[in-house]
């Protein structure tokens, strides 16, 4: 599951949340049924991970439309988006999986 928070929001960068998540969920529930899991904890890293946009400029329109105005660099994103990410990981893991067990 931390490898689908991790790496899925790679794909958000390249597309819009929804478009991401929706290509995502049927990958999250075979891996799950490969592991013989509960999919649900699986899904909701899908959801947690489509949400978080936060490293480029083209990941979400809000992200776009502050750059300008705000006088962001592409770079500024990875800066300030990375710890972001990481926090959102390591608190949505183990709350995923207290809500949702395997």
């Amino acid at each position: 599951m931390i490898s689908v928070l991790f790496l899925w929001p790679i794909g958000v960068r390249k597309a819009h949340d929804a478009a991401t998540a929706v290509i995502a969920a049927p990958i999250a529930v075979e891996i799950a049924s490969r592991l013989n899991v509960n999919p649900d904890p699986f899904l909701m890293g899908v959801a947690v991970a489509a949400s978080c946009a936060f490293l480029t400029p083209i990941g979400h329109k809000n992200n776009t439309l502050i750059m300008g105005p705000g006088g962001y660099q592409f770079g500024d994103y990875w800066r300030m988006g990375l710890p972001l990410e990481i926090i959102i990981i390591a608190v949505s893991v183990p709350t995923i999986l207290v809500v949702w067990p395997l």
